[in-house]
């Protein structure tokens, strides 16, 4: 068996490429520079030099093309495109170019290859929007707070709508946030933990945040993607949601960190609300 993991240095990308080479699959990966780029988190998880890379730039049909006709895979995980809530605010129409151009031109090479290959996209509960404390389902209408979530969204419906257009084995995966030492800096569990382990040897900053009533479903993301892949041994494609099914708040979250260092994060956490 043969995948093609879009986006392969991310998160969930070397954790996927990690998961499959161990099922003896052989994987490509996608970069928008491939032989620049320094795959620091394939390098992290030493599989820099077993996964085959191909550079492609999602919103190009050409280069898209020629990365399926390079790899011809089974399997295809579409997890590129940008992927920050926070900076779709700042880079609206870069966020939905790439998520949205990018399935597109996915799902439109996969129409006219016309070879029995199976995708896996990823989605996000982000867009679910606030259900009011009710928890989400397959079923819960999307209301997209952000033009990340309006991206993922829109990427979302493309897929059903080539799945039932086309009979295309297509899959969305609705995940929740999930987690690992992969994770990038920008995002707010990594500039928790790393705070508070500066913090812990010594420094004087202070870890400034907004909201910490704010309640996120956090998984680990190894088991995420192994659900990934589950999704595409199914027989018929459908898209579902995975989630541990348990909510935490931000500030138990914070509390946790910070207590590893035998710390109270009431002495160096301020609140801010421009954030």
């Amino acid at each position: 068996m043969k995948a093609l993991i879009c986006g392969v240095n991310g998160q969930d990308g070397s954790y996927l490429a990690q998961l499959l080479l161990s099922k003896g699959y052989e994987v490509w990966g996608t970069s928008r520079d491939a032989q620049a780029s320094s795959m620091a988190n394939l390098q992290a998880l030493a599989l820099q030099d077993r996964v085959k890379l191909v550079s492609m730039a999602p919103s190009d049909f050409r280069s898209v093309f020629s990365a399926f006709d390079r790899s011809d895979p089974d399997e295809v995980y579409n997890l590129a495109g940008q992927s920050s809530v926070g900076l779709s605010f700042e880079q609206p129409a870069e966020t939905l170019e790439s998520v949205v151009s990018g399935a597109l031109n996915i799902l439109e090479v996969m129409r006219l290859r016309r070879k029995a290959t199976r995708l896996y996209h990823a989605g996000s509960s982000e867009c679910f929007g606030d259900t009011g404390g009710v928890p989400a389902t397959e079923a819960t209408p999307f209301h997209p707070r952000s033009p990340y979530a309006v991206a993922k969204s829109s990427a979302h419906w493309l897929v059903a709508n080539y799945r039932e257009s086309y009979g295309l084995h297509a899959s969305t995966g609705i995940l929740f946030n999930h987690e690992s030492p992969l994770r990038p800096r920008r995002f707010v569990t990594q500039k928790i933990i790393q705070s508070a382990k500066r913090i812990a040897s010594g420094t004087e900053e202070r870890l400034l945040l907004g909201r910490l009533d704010i309640r996120r479903d956090w998984g680990w993301a190894p088991e995420y993607v192994e659900a990934m892949w589950k999704m595409l041994q199914m027989s018929s494609p459908q898209d579902l949601l995975i989630a541990t099914g348990e909510t935490y708040s931000l500030e138990e979250f914070v509390a946790q960190a910070f207590a590893q260092h035998d710390l109270d994060w009431r002495d160096h956490v301020d609140v801010s609300q421009e954030l």
